[in-house]
């Protein structure tokens, strides 16, 4: 991914997370490519969640999911005892 040095100094800590979590950045000075910021240790395990976003299958930033809405909850017996009276 490709950043300009604008973007980048008004929002280094946001690139700089991306780069912690494997990220590579090019960053641009009037559109040519003047440097490359990549992580020290990239994590192994991130390796498919790149290359997908590289090949343009995903979007990620490097955080966690944000994960579902709230649960609704039941209201009388619970999931585990229904699924035990089903079984007899």
């Amino acid at each position: 991914m490709s950043i300009g040095v604008r973007e980048l100094k008004a929002h280094l800590s946001a690139h700089l997370k991306r780069v912690e979590t494997g990220m590579s950045l090019i960053v641009t000075d009037r559109g040519r490519a003047v440097a490359k910021l990549v992580p020290i240790d990239a994590p192994e395990d991130l390796a498919w969640a790149r290359k997908m976003a590289a090949e343009g299958h995903a979007r990620w930033s490097g955080g966690k999911p944000a994960g579902l809405r709230p649960r609704i909850r039941s209201k009388g017996r619970t999931a585990s005892a229904m699924v035990i009276e089903d079984r007899r």
